[in-house]
């Protein structure tokens, strides 16, 4: 009896299959266990995090788009969120949708680096390793605060750069693979590609994956052990540089480069400030245990390159020493620019988890049951059919739970059918709600336009008569004879509504 020509291509994809449900299965699971924590308030209703959202609300409803962005233009997230909007979850339930699609998309990132089957013994296993530590790095963390040391987490959002983060790590993935089939020669147009489109949505991609990538690939041309490697060199600096290139039509948008953010006399504060981060994380269970396995990781990376290197496993050795260099470049470069912001230093949670896809190359090699397959696969859909019947009403719950002081500014806004005003941090939650993104315009304390994360058309209105207030709001500064007691002040919770009925309140000239 001949053969069914078919069986062996079914087998090279149950692996695969089984590997996607896994993972799909411990996305859902890491979602709901965050959503669940107070860094819910991040994912749903951080002012930054609703950016994406409202770049989606102002062209759902015809508004002329003249955004002021930072230097980051979230063009990749911002597609994501129009297209899952069209499911129908409303603000957070998208949100909590995207994240979800952030770490399966991660994952597939994973597997790009983990080899291709034949190079790697068991390289579906290689991806879960790294990926299930990234999950678990998420889990750990649960403050409020995008200020904390608590990178993983970040990934769940659309706006602390996702996109740039998987782009990382597939970037290494293809440096891998094109360095072990350096003939088919797809390698240096793809990862200049992949380079490319994250520089024009994010410079970080740079500085995360471009420089680290550029020194490791320059090592292995150096010592000879890489046909392919001075190519890939070339398309990782010529695709970074092309990124930089289409940006200067996109000027416009961009309404701070990034150069304030850096300020290398400030090194030492630099250094002090994630320190205290870096402490401040240490003094909780989960934070001590994350610390511990980052640095763990990141020495195992090391260790890795090193044996790779010496067994001339150049694609592998490319994936390992990335995960050992990228954190120290980027913490480093981080403290010498005198930044302050947690969020640049990501890869420290990403890297070090991407030497763990070539843990299997390191392993002896055994000998498994041919109906071992079959088992993990059944295994696998059974953990997915549990995560979604467990995990999927835990997120709606956390995306859907009540906040009657938000549907109270929301459903007065719509009833007025007049335009209010707020601050930043204030107005972008109930302005991502109403039925009209217009109808509440982003100011400063002085009612001038606040351009920053925002459609500058909102502020051709010209004037407003009520302002939305809560703790977080400096006093405002009103016009010349107007003053807080000629409103009414509506009591909604954590929020007030100062109600200036038919008197105006102009705007100031637009400020960044």
């Amino acid at each position: 009896m001949n053969a069914d020509p078919e069986q062996p291509r079914a087998r090279r994809w149950v692996p695969e299959a089984t590997g996607a449900a896994t993972a799909a299965a411990l996305a859902i699971t890491t979602v709901a266990l965050v959503a669940a924590s107070p860094r819910a308030e991040l994912l749903f209703r951080d002012a930054d995090s609703l950016v994406t959202t409202l770049v989606v609300r102002s062209l759902a409803v015809g508004q002329r788009q003249d955004w002021a962005m930072s230097s980051v233009l979230f063009l990749p997230e911002t597609a994501t969120v129009a297209l899952l909007t069209a499911v129908g979850l409303g603000v957070a339930g998208t949100l909590a949708l995207a994240a979800v699609l952030n770490l399966i998309a991660l994952y597939g990132a994973f597997r790009v680096a983990a080899g291709a089957r034949g190079r790697s013994p068991a390289p579906v296993a290689g991806a879960l390793l790294g990926f299930g530590a990234f999950c678990l790095f998420a889990v750990t963390e649960g403050s409020v605060s995008r200020d904390a040391l608590e990178p993983a987490s970040l990934l769940l959002t659309t706006t602390y750069y996702s996109a740039t983060v998987i782009a990382a790590v597939l970037a290494v993935g293809i440096a891998g693979r094109g360095l072990e089939a350096p003939r088919r020669g797809w390698a240096p147009w793809t990862i200049a590609a992949v380079a490319a489109a994250s520089v024009l949505t994010n410079p970080l991609f740079a500085a995360w994956a471009g420089i680290p990538l550029i020194a490791v690939l320059a090592v292995v041309a150096l010592r000879g052990r890489g046909s392919g490697a001075p190519r890939l060199v070339v398309a990782v600096a010529v695709g970074c540089a092309a990124g930089f290139v289409l940006r200067m039509p996109l000027a416009g948008l961009i309404a701070n480069t990034g150069a304030g953010y850096a300020d290398p006399s400030r090194a030492l504060e630099s250094l002090g400030y994630y320190a205290q981060l870096a402490a401040e994380r240490w003094n909780s269970p989960g934070g001590a245990v994350a610390v511990i396995a980052g640095v763990a990781l990141w020495l195992w990376c090391g260790v890795a390159a090193v044996v790779l290197a010496r067994r001339r496993e150049t694609g592998a050795f490319v994936v390992a020493a990335f995960g050992w260099i990228a954190p120290v470049l980027v913490v480093v470069g981080a403290i010498g620019l005198g930044t302050h912001a947690a969020r640049y230093l990501q890869p420290i949670a990403f890297a070090p988890v991407v030497g763990l896809v070539v843990l299997p190359r390191l392993t002896p090699r055994v000998a498994l049951p041919r109906t071992l397959g079959a088992v993990l696969a059944g295994a696998a859909a059974v953990a997915l059919v549990l995560a979604g019947a467990i995990g999927i009403p835990r997120i709606a719950a956390s995306a859907t739970a009540p906040d009657a002081d938000l549907d109270c500014v929301v459903a007065w806004t719509d009833a007025s059918g007049r335009t209010g005003a707020g601050q930043f941090w204030t107005v972008r939650l109930p302005k991502a709600h109403v039925a009209d993104p217009r109808s509440l315009v982003q100011v400063d304390h002085e009612l001038r336009g606040y351009a920053w994360l925002v459609d500058r058309d909102d502020f051709a209105v010209g004037e407003v008569t009520f302002l939305v207030l809560d703790a977080q709001s400096p006093a405002f500064e009103l016009p010349p004879g107007t003053s807080m007691d000629d409103a009414e002040l509506v009591p909604c919770g954590r929020y007030t509504i100062a109600d200036f009925g038919e008197r105006a309140l102009p705007l100031g000239p637009q400020r960044s």
